[in-house]
């Protein structure tokens, strides 16, 4: 996750200074374990997309 994360800054031209970089590494491998409950999450292969999101 460490190279993710200077590949993507250097993608963006957002430098990451040496005291965030730890807590940004870690921020992202939690993110990857939730994006990974999602898109684990099956759906049938009939759903539709809603045209308008209602909360």
């Amino acid at each position: 996750m460490e190279n993710f994360v200077e590949m993507m800054s250097e993608v963006v031209s957002l430098p990451i200074p040496d005291e965030y970089r730890e807590g940004v590494v870690a921020n992202m491998e939690r993110i990857h374990t939730v994006a990974q409950f999602v898109l684990e999450f099956p759906l049938p292969d009939n759903i539709e997309a809603a045209p308008v999101f209602e909360p």
